[in-house]
């Protein structure tokens, strides 16, 4: 899940573990189907999606354009299935070293996109807080496939 962001930062354990200003909050869960395709589509599609307004007041301009920063945080949440009973499911979600390894591989690929990612750390209790700015937040999903141009 991707938000467009005026700020954002991670706590963990009352400390600020990172913050970013104008940008994506980047809320990332992996699947049992993710791979290292899904990662490099994942990470184009993160910093090529133009969601932010040009001079026109136009969604044309991508993170990159813009000199945003993107804040990445692991949340296998995303994967619950709450279709039946009271209590979520995560059977859809990759176990816990699988998911660890995607994220980190995650981290890396981004990164060499665009040099402005902020992270919080896996599978750690994390307080998030944000300034979505729009609001604009967008659901993506590398099994959709596409192109990420």
């Amino acid at each position: 899940m991707l938000q467009r962001v005026k700020w954002a930062y991670v706590d963990v354990g009352g400390k600020r573990i990172s913050e970013i200003g104008p940008g994506i909050l980047l809320l990332v869960g992996f699947s049992h189907c993710d791979d290292n395709e899904s990662l490099e589509w994942m990470a184009n599609k993160v910093v090529n999606l133009r969601i932010f307004e040009d001079e026109n007041g136009k969604m044309n301009r991508s993170v990159v354009e813009v000199g945003g920063s993107v804040l990445v945080v692991s949340q296998f949440t995303l994967y619950a299935d709450c279709s039946k009973g009271r209590r979520p499911s995560f059977v859809n979600a990759a176990t816990q070293d699988v998911a660890e390894r995607l994220y980190e591989n995650f981290l890396g690929v981004l990164r060499s996109r665009h040099g402005a990612i902020k992270s919080g750390i896996f599978q750690a209790h994390m307080e998030v807080s944000l300034c979505n700015n729009g609001p604009v937040t967008l659901m993506l999903d590398s099994t959709k496939g596409g192109s990420a141009e």
